[in-house]
């Protein structure tokens, strides 16, 4: 044989710079290793030439793998194997797995002795560096690509797409005519880069469109108006795409622009994060436009999240930091109690206040509204038990959000709690929004019947904003009409809204119903409300919510 172990491993370093893939020499006779340098910078390698290979393995092999690839290679030692091929783990400087696939070719002596395993070493969990549907760069390619720019300061832009309701497209058609749509936007996209613009195919329908330069002296680059105006040519492209196939499949796209005049991003990690933000915008405000990164919005939105993760961890502690204020409902014929709404308070284990207006929309749209609204159902319930001590005509008032509605079996929840409480449903009154109704599905409607007859008091909540149409409160026949507070506010201010005030009082009264004045402050404010003869008034001149304890105390002379 003509090959010497020194020869072998200067081969492995002259390619290895123009590899993927780690290259590597195992020398039989001498039990001497050498893999390519990059190796030793992923792996936990302490070198990348050692002795006593197959030991020394066992430091950076998976634990659960070690055992299996042993075998093999004692195997190749005796000369039973002439080729090597195993799909196993290393670890990598983090000592996190790695599954890698190792194969090699046994070189022997004359006298059939094996002396090399020479062979490489690919990660089979890498990304794809490029796509075979699009045609286009992968992911990692991109990935490369900013890890080239190093620490160097950047100008430019990056662009993410996505095809707007993409699944509905594979559901519809087969996922075999969704690869044809991302190879034709794949296209549209391509055929509109100019300079030194690339794009890569990202994950599902997303593609991503870079023009990134080294920062220079005269600040002269590519910006958002290039990205802005790049995208419209493509959304151009792609409706005349659309046209060509004859209507087949309607779709459109929306994009995330981020640059570097709106922020410092410099990373590869950054950049994934704010434009699949951008991006996720972009959808959100309506698709089928652009978006381009703000730094404020980002936040506002990472302050959500913490919201989000604060409220999950407090439900789960059992409703740690949760809370039910209480306010006054009087009737403004003589000032006497009728009800109390119940009110959601809640601090994070700080003690920090999370403003409901902030907390609702969050417990809605991550559905935790349901397991909450199930605890302020119980908790308000209970109020109205040891209120009706004192005054058993005491009634409690309870906001629903239609997420209960429309995903949990609340009719069934609001009898068993109901009956376990005693409490008879004329001391229950139920607050629907008018926006939340008019939104709704007959599932709504069906529960909306269902606590009519059961004789729950239903009061039409947030009368007075933009959703407001007086036909609504004849057809949807609640007991009580709440006019909004700042539907108040301006009819206290301004002639105009006082009068309709009172037209609207008149005909909410000719249909029999009550009408509820909300945002009343001041004893002024109180005798000009009254002067429109509404039924019942609550606001701040009675009392701003109050905890329960404050509450019993204030209005039952009650102290435990």
């Amino acid at each position: 044989m003509n090959y010497t172990f020194e020869k072998l491993r200067d081969i492995i370093e002259c390619f290895d710079p123009c590899m993927d893939n780690y290259l590597y020499v195992y020398d039989i006779i001498q039990d001497l290793y050498f893999i390519s340098e990059r190796a030793q910078k992923r792996f936990a390698l302490s070198s990348n030439c050692f002795t006593n290979a197959v030991e020394e393995h066992r430091k950076f092999v998976y634990s659960e793998d070690y055992d299996a690839l042993k075998v093999e290679l004692e195997e190749v030692d005796r000369g039973e194997r002439d080729r090597h091929n195993m799909q196993y783990r290393w670890l990598n400087k983090e000592c996190v797995p790695v599954w890698i696939n190792c194969r090699g070719k046994v070189l022997r002596e004359s006298d059939g002795r094996p002396h090399f395993l020479i062979g490489s070493i690919n990660e089979i969990g890498q990304q794809q560096k490029a796509d075979n549907i699009s045609g286009l760069l992968g992911e990692a390619s991109f990935k490369s690509r900013m890890k080239a720019f190093g620490t160097k300061s950047v100008d430019g832009f990056v662009l993410r797409i996505g095809i707007d309701d993409f699944s509905d497209i594979n559901e519809r058609f087969g996922v075999e005519y969704g690869d044809r749509i991302l190879k034709t936007v794949a296209d549209d996209i391509s055929f509109q880069l100019t300079g030194n613009q690339k794009a890569y195919r990202m994950t599902g329908d997303e593609f991503l469109i870079e023009d990134l330069v080294e920062s220079n002296v005269f600040g002269i680059g590519p910006d958002e108006n290039d990205a802005d105006e790049l995208f419209h040519r493509i959304r151009k492209a792609v409706d005349e795409s659309i046209c060509k196939s004859g209507y087949e499949a309607v779709y459109t796209i929306s994009a995330g622009i981020i640059s570097s005049e709106n922020t410092s991003v410099r990373g590869y990690k950054e950049l994934m994060k704010y434009s699949q933000f951008a991006l996720s915008e972009a959808k959100k405000r309506g698709k089928n436009r652009a978006y381009q990164f703000q730094m404020e919005d980002y936040e506002k939105f990472l302050h959500r999240r913490e919201i989000l993760r604060s409220l999950r961890e407090a439900v789960s502690l059992g409703y740690q930091g949760f809370e039910l204020y209480f306010q006054p409902i009087v009737r403004a014929k003589d000032e006497s109690l009728y009800a109390a709404e119940a009110l959601l308070r809640i601090h994070d284990k700080n003690g920090n206040f999370i403003s409901p207006a902030e907390a609702i929309p969050i417990l809605e749209e991550s559905g935790l509204i349901i397991p909450v609204g199930k605890w302020i159902i119980q908790n308000a319930f209970s109020m109205c038990t040891e209120c009706r001590k004192y005054y058993p005509e005491f009634r409690v008032s309870i906001n629903l959000s239609y997420v209960q509605i429309l995903k949990s079996p609340l009719m069934m929840e609001l009898k068993q709690m109901i009956d376990h409480s005693g409490i008879s449903c004329s001391g229950i009154i139920v607050e629907l929004t008018e926006s939340g109704y008019l939104e709704g599905t007959p599932a709504v409607r069906s529960v909306w019947n269902d606590m009519k007859q059961l004789r729950i008091q239903i009061a039409l909540d947030d009368f007075g904003t933009g959703y407001s149409n007086l036909m609504n409160i004849s057809n949807l026949e609640p007991d009580i009409v709440k006019l909004d507070r700042g539907f108040t506010l301006k009819a206290l201010s301004r002639s105009y809204e006082y009068q309709l005030m009172q037209y609207v009082i008149e005909m909410v009264h000719k249909l029999n119903q009550y009408v509820c004045v909300e945002g009343v402050e001041t004893k002024e404010d109180l005798e000009k409300i009254k002067a429109l003869g509404p039924d019942l008034i609550q606001g701040y001149y009675y009392s701003k919510p109050c905890s329960r304890d404050e509450f019993l105390k204030k209005f039952f002379d009650y102290s435990e």
